[in-house]
């Protein structure tokens, strides 16, 4: 009986050592997982906030962090269903490369999500404005804008930092 309580005890402890990295960690975590089945993913992050089906036979699931956090993750997969590349997508690398007269709101959503914070129109402009929480440079918490036009076509992006602040790391905001 103690032995089995001991098991028991000690893979209860596991698996909260595992989640706890995978929400810590979640890039580390993931590169053990590169090459493994999406239910490793799924087991190891929970269900996706999205899930996208790409025209080549990949998928991505997104798992959002928004918009009290400031993370959006992306798994892609192959074909095969196995797990080719796990990023954080609220990068500035990741948002340089956006197509302004280019891309779409479906380009858009497919890349980072769909906003969790509210949409906002600005008639003047005549734009729909979808906007992320990030972090820029040093841990500056920051807003990326994505402006669409009334066709649903990106206009512009812009990162704009946020001067209340709202750091989630010390409970602020």
């Amino acid at each position: 009986m103690r032995y089995r309580l001991c098991a028991c005890v000690t893979a209860t402890l596991a698996i909260l050592v595992l989640g706890a990295c995978a929400a810590l960690q979640p890039l580390q975590t993931a590169e053990g997982l590169l090459g493994g089945p999406q239910s490793n993913v799924r087991d190891t992050f929970g269900a996706p906030t999205e899930t996208y089906q790409f025209a080549d036979g990949t998928t991505r699931w997104i798992y959002s962090k928004q918009p009290l956090g400031f993370e959006v993750y992306a798994a892609d997969f192959d074909v095969n269903g196995k797990l080719t590349r796990f990023r954080q997508m609220l990068t500035e690398k990741e948002i340089y490369e956006a197509r302004p007269g280019v891309w779409t709101k479906k380009d858009v959503a497919e890349r980072f999500g769909h906003p969790r914070e509210p949409i906002e129109f600005y008639p003047l402009m005549k734009r729909e404005v979808w906007s992320y929480r990030l972090y820029t440079g040093a841990y500056m918490p920051a807003h990326f804008n994505a402006y669409f036009d009334e066709r649903g076509v990106l206009d512009r992006t812009m990162i704009m930092v946020d001067a209340i602040g709202g750091d989630a790391r010390d409970g602020s905001k």
